[in-house]
């Protein structure tokens, strides 16, 4: 794919998941927004902010603190930048009986502790970011 070229990539759970991680804290995203587990790869665009995450199987993660189920695709992709991640592919929230996928995530600059999910219909849903540490 063109949009991987020059691309860092980390192979496996460990090494992926410490970029994933590295990819969060220094656009400014809370450090729990990808529970990711058997990673096969992650990888980063630096030119363009391009991100890819393949993991071996599909990961659905509750959020407890906000009561909120998001699957995690085994193929994920977008474009980071400061304090959003857009263009997103692969990830999805419940809502009720459906699963709207998430277009976007951005967390307000200057911060207000909300982090915001944008589906492709247009609907936005505002949580606490601590919801999203890691560890939740």
């Amino acid at each position: 794919m063109a949009e991987k070229e020059g691309g860092i990539v980390k192979k496996g759970q460990e090494e992926g998941m410490k970029m994933a991680t590295a990819l969060l804290a220094e656009f400014g995203m809370p450090l729990g927004l990808l529970p990711l587990a058997g990673i096969v790869e992650v990888g980063f665009v630096k030119a363009t902010g391009y991100m890819w995450i393949i993991q071996q199987k599909k990961v659905e993660h509750n959020f407890k603190m906000v009561s909120k189920l998001v699957s995690y695709h085994t193929e994920i992709h977008g474009y980071i930048e400061k304090k959003k991640i857009k263009k997103l592919k692969g990830v999805k929230a419940k809502e009720l009986l459906l699963w709207p996928p998430v277009n976007e995530i951005f967390v307000d600059d200057p911060p207000t502790g909300k982090i915001h999910f944008k589906s492709l219909a247009g609907i936005t849903k505002t949580f606490p970011v601590e919801a999203f540490a890691a560890g939740q």
